[in-house]
């Protein structure tokens, strides 16, 4: 019996890291193309080990387009990133403590109506969405990229978050009033610090989509100085003005290293924040 079982377990362990590889295999393959000579990119595409390394795919990349390198399209999309998840892990933070543990009118409606965005294709808003902003002047600017993840827009967070504040005994709470604290010491002194890992969950999803969000940038984003990297990466495989499809897998493969990096930074928190329903009284 303990022969067959170590048999299955080899057998079952072969096959989940031949399943990895396959689904890692085109970012090991984006990876080790940015350090191929562009014109051996495509001739040499099934070739995954590189027979001639070079960086000058890097260095014709950063350089970038009109004058301005990669670095200033790496900071707008940290600026926007940064930016729009602060105010994501505010409000969502704000309306699920308010949604999960306090008593008012129309709660419960607003609880299906906060859910209900989750089911809402974002292509349907898109339209309307784009006339509201162009009416407010905001079209050209960040303001439509930043401002509406101050109000909770993204019901998967306001979710996430009050299941984790459901696992917090209420007592706590009860505890704190009769010490004299209103419901925002309650919510800044006892609910917040228990749910960091939920809010780091919420941060780094938070982070990782803005920082990918290309449709937004494309709508909004009109001054070659403002674009974000999704939308400057584009620019390497413009029809009109030729491609380059090595400096686009060279910093196509830097774009990830900021969100790899959170990941492997926060990678605890995060499945702490995913697996866990909070605290248990």
């Amino acid at each position: 019996m303990n022969t067959k079982r170590k048999i299955l377990d080899l057998i079952y362990h072969i096959l989940v890291l031949l399943g990895a590889f396959v689904m890692i295999y085109p970012l090991l393959w984006m990876i080790f193309s940015s350090f191929k000579p562009t014109t051996y990119v495509l001739p040499t595409a099934k070739q995954l080990i590189p027979s001639v390394w070079t960086l000058d795919n890097y260095k014709t990349g950063w350089k970038g387009f009109m004058g301005y390198t990669f670095a200033t399209f790496f900071k707008n999309s940290f600026f926007i990133s940064i930016t729009s998840t602060f105010g994501t892990l505010i409000s969502s933070s704000l309306v699920a403590y308010a949604l999960q543990r306090l008593d008012f009118k129309l709660k419960k409606p607003l609880f299906i109506l906060v859910l209900s965005t989750m089911m809402l294709p974002p292509q349907i808003l898109m339209i309307p969405q784009y006339m509201w902003f162009r009416r407010l002047g905001w079209v050209g600017t960040y303001f439509p990229m930043i401002l509406p993840y101050f109000f909770a827009i993204q019901g998967f967070f306001v979710y996430l978050i009050m299941n984790f504040i459901q696992g917090v005994p209420k007592e706590l709470d009860e505890a704190a009033k009769i010490d004299g604290c209103s419901f925002y010491g309650i919510y800044f002194r006892i609910i917040l610090p228990l749910i960091v890992p939920a809010m780091i969950t919420s941060a780094i999803f938070s982070f990782i989509w803005r920082w990918d969000d290309y449709l937004s940038a494309l709508l909004y984003v009109t001054k070659p100085e403002m674009r974000p990297i999704s939308l400057a990466l584009k620019l390497f495989n413009d029809p009109s003005a030729g491609s380059d499809i090595g400096a686009t897998l060279a910093m196509s493969t830097l774009s990830i290293v900021p969100a790899t990096i959170l990941f492997l930074i926060f990678q605890k928190s995060l499945v702490e924040g995913i697996a866990s329903s909070g605290i248990k009284g």
